[in-house]
């Protein structure tokens, strides 16, 4: 599976629902969702998971072939003063449920799938 940011970030947005993270909203579909899609974007591409302190708690993201990638960015009012601190798996998931991440990963799958 190639990496295009474009199309992953595409896909997402489509892909996040209340089944993938509490805190979805329609009007904020990336809301909550940092975790889950760290950890899929992961799975799916490699590279490393990353983090940032926030006030409401760690924030996750990825690198992949040296670039940042924060496909739930849109979540915030504010701009991230990124800190990039390595992050575990484990740190990434918690907070997340397997159905969480199962639910996820299927729709990616289906929005990718109907995508191209």
């Amino acid at each position: 599976m190639s990496f295009d940011p474009d199309e992953v970030q595409s896909v997402l947005r489509k892909a996040w629902s209340l089944s993938t993270a509490s805190q979805w909203t329609v009007d904020n579909p990336a809301k909550g969702q940092c975790n889950v899609t760290a950890l899929l974007v992961h799975e799916l591409f490699g590279g490393d998971l990353l983090k940032t302190p926030l006030p409401s708690g760690d924030h996750f993201y990825n690198r992949i072939e040296g670039r940042r990638y924060d496909f739930t960015s849109s979540q915030f009012d504010e701009p991230i003063a990124y800190a990039d601190l390595p992050a575990s798996w484990a740190e990434a998931q918690r907070g997340v449920t397997s159905a969480q991440r199962a639910a996820l990963r299927m729709a990616f799958g289906r929005f990718r799938a109907s995508s191209g």
